[in-house]
């Protein structure tokens, strides 16, 4: 039977953390939490579970969680992150892998929480995830913020698990403008770092298509007003990104 590390990322998950350490006790053999120094309560939750608590100074998404990786100590990996949890179905797919492992790694969808919604349509599900997985044949690699696992050597070698991680994503709408602004200028310093450019066709075509993709293809609009919301901030997520790389572009002259 194989050992199971539960990895995750934290930074101020007071509201969360605790859905996901309960959802993760029965079902792995270590849990290990990687905190970016929350200010809130975060750590003292930490500390009524088991778990290997350590603190390290945010390097971004991707190298936070391949930081986090090398500190667990077996090699089969579930990785969430702090407002994350599994569903009940999930948890035990994830036991049956403990005497039946197969491929290198596993796909799980996830279900995300909006303002007290679960949200079923538009890019928000069935939000595929590759979270199970060996790593020593995986890597995080990505352009931050959108990090993925990527396996190595073996593309072909996924399976999928039934159940969902469950993700309590914002509680307000005020809370999503701020953080749509915060991940629009993450990910601009990232498309600047590796050279990319922002033309105006992409400034206009780019958002314009996220949003027609997720409201329209997607069927978003069955999710009512919070489906209308989270499409517009997917284009302006997309805008935002754009208009701010064409910014440092032009002040890196």
């Amino acid at each position: 039977m194989i050992k199971l590390s539960g990895v995750i990322i934290t930074f101020n998950e007071e509201l969360n953390i605790e859905k996901c350490l309960r959802s993760l006790i029965n079902v792995v053999d270590e849990i290990v939490v990687v905190d970016s120094f929350s200010s809130d309560n975060t750590k003292a939750i930490c500390s009524k579970y088991h778990v290997k608590f350590i603190e390290q100074t945010f390097l971004g998404y991707v190298e936070q969680k391949n930081f986090a990786l090398k500190q667990a100590s077996n090699d089969y990996i579930v990785s969430l992150d702090g407002d994350e949890a599994l569903s009940e179905e999930l948890q035990k797919s994830i036991l049956n892998l403990k005497h039946n492992w197969v491929f290198n790694g596993y796909y799980c969808n996830r279900f995300n929480n909006f303002c007290g919604q679960w949200i079923k349509h538009s890019d928000w599900y069935p939000n595929r995830k590759l979270r199970v997985f060996d790593k020593r044949k995986a890597e995080w690699k990505g352009i931050n913020p959108h990090d993925h696992i990527e396996l190595k050597d073996s593309k072909n070698n996924i399976g999928k698990l039934k159940g969902d991680i469950l993700h309590w994503t914002y509680q307000t709408y005020s809370e999503f403008n701020l953080k749509t602004d915060y991940f629009s200028t993450i990910a601009a310093n990232a498309y600047f770092d590796l050279g990319k450019r922002a033309p105006f066709w992409k400034i206009i075509l780019n958002p314009t298509w996220a949003f027609f993709k997720a409201y329209f293809l997607r069927l978003g609009f069955l999710d009512g007003l919070n489906g209308f919301v989270i499409c517009v901030q997917t284009a302006n997520i997309t805008f935002l990104k754009y208009t701010k790389l064409k910014e440092l572009i032009n002040k890196n002259r």
